[in-house]
């Protein structure tokens, strides 16, 4: 599953994180995250996986498309 802007900002809103500080806890550069978060981009899929991983493993779960609502995060217990 891609990462949208949208739900890489809004995970990064939910851990109070930075883009340093997802940067630093996913290998990825902060350019990277950056132009991802602008919509500039769509990181090669290997660096979408290291994002959700490193935001899975912070405590956000993704949430999928359903028919009446778009794609989310939030913040696992």
């Amino acid at each position: 599953m891609s990462l949208t802007p949208e739900q890489c900002r809004a995970a990064r809103a939910l851990l109070n994180w930075s883009q340093p500080d997802l940067a630093k806890a996913s290998g990825i550069g902060r350019a990277t995250i950056a132009n991802l978060e602008r919509g500039a981009h769509t990181p090669h899929p290997s660096n979408q996986a290291a994002l959700r991983d490193a935001l899975e493993e912070a405590g956000i779960e993704f949430l999928p498309e359903t028919k009446s609502k778009g794609v989310g995060v939030r913040l696992r217990k």
